[in-house]
């Protein structure tokens, strides 16, 4: 069983110049809240960030996310609007340090490694090895309406442990929209909610005090 550290983590870097958002016209980066990505299992489950580059850094390898007690890793992804995915971007490795597969669960908030195990995903991929950055096309049907998206990186391909360098997510973005709060008031009275009157045989009633 994979070993969670529980410590808090603090993000200083805020780093969203319009530089950084260049790229795929529909690169969700700037969409991403990017300070609250968790990692669990992870050698520093605070490095949670890391992973979520800019377009012009997913080639660098100067940060990344390695496991920590075994080769599982979970990546969840909250957004800061609604978005529809359509392709999931991976670096990861190198060779045997690559994951043998991600599985991917929509609005899944807050699951563990039993959670991961037990629950049907909403897709899942095979990960190739290589050091270029891997596009996979998601079926946009499963994924139309997601505040948060965790990936389960179940095993390596072969080492002790699994690396990711890059995760980056293609879709369109909108706002969330929030319900509006309605409230119903009683415009007939339900005699079945009331008590009878002596002597009206039911045909009259007064509220319960």
């Amino acid at each position: 069983m994979p070993h969670i550290h529980d410590h808090s983590c603090s993000h200083e870097d805020h780093d969203h110049d319009e530089e950084e958002l260049l790229g795929a016209q529909d690169n969700l980066y700037e969409h991403i809240d990017r300070d609250n990505v968790v990692a669990l299992n992870a050698d520093d489950n605070c490095k949670g960030p890391d992973v979520i580059k800019p377009w012009h850094e997913r080639m660098s390898e100067d940060k990344f996310v390695e496991s920590d007690a075994d080769d599982q890793l979970i990546i969840r992804i909250p957004f800061t609007g609604s978005v529809k995915l359509r392709s999931l971007l991976l670096k990861t490795g190198p060779s045997d340090l690559t994951p043998s597969k991600v599985v991917l669960f929509s609005n899944q908030d807050n699951l563990d490694f039993q959670d991961v195990t037990d629950k049907k995903p909403t897709q899942e991929f095979d990960v190739a090895q290589g050091r270029e950055v891997g596009e996979y096309a998601l079926k946009p049907a499963k994924f139309p309406n997601v505040s948060s998206l965790t990936l389960f990186f179940p095993a390596s391909q072969g080492a002790e442990t699994v690396r990711i360098y890059y995760i980056g997510l293609l879709g369109t973005w909108s706002e969330r929209k929030t319900n509006p709060v309605i409230t119903v008031y009683e415009t007939q009275a339900n005699l079945a909610d009331h008590e009878k009157i002596q002597g009206t045989n039911g045909n009259f009633s007064t509220p319960q005090s």
